[in-house]
């Protein structure tokens, strides 16, 4: 799974447009994505925003083991975004 983990940021880092497939865009939020890694069965999400349009912040990160993306784990990424945010100002 590190490899699949590796593989998908480099791809990111890669590509100008990378497919959503491996970036998504969370709705309802202000900048903050999800990678998205699959191997098999097990699923992996790991929240991350962009610094000037460029740098990639990982927040945090998670197992997949439901439909639907649970409400904490976005409301834990958006604070990890907020206080970056303020500690750059």
């Amino acid at each position: 799974m590190k490899d699949k983990i590796i593989w998908t940021f480099d791809l990111i880092e890669e590509l100008a447009r990378v497919p959503e497939t491996y970036l998504k865009h969370i709705e309802n939020t202000d900048g903050l994505f999800e990678i998205r890694v699959q191997q098999g069965s097990d699923i992996f999400r790991i929240f991350c925003f962009f610094d000037q349009g460029q740098l990639v912040v990982l927040a945090n990160g998670f197992q997949k083991k439901t439909q639907k993306t649970p409400k904490q784990d976005i409301e834990k990424a958006l604070k990890i975004k907020e206080e970056y945010e303020n500690e750059k100002k």
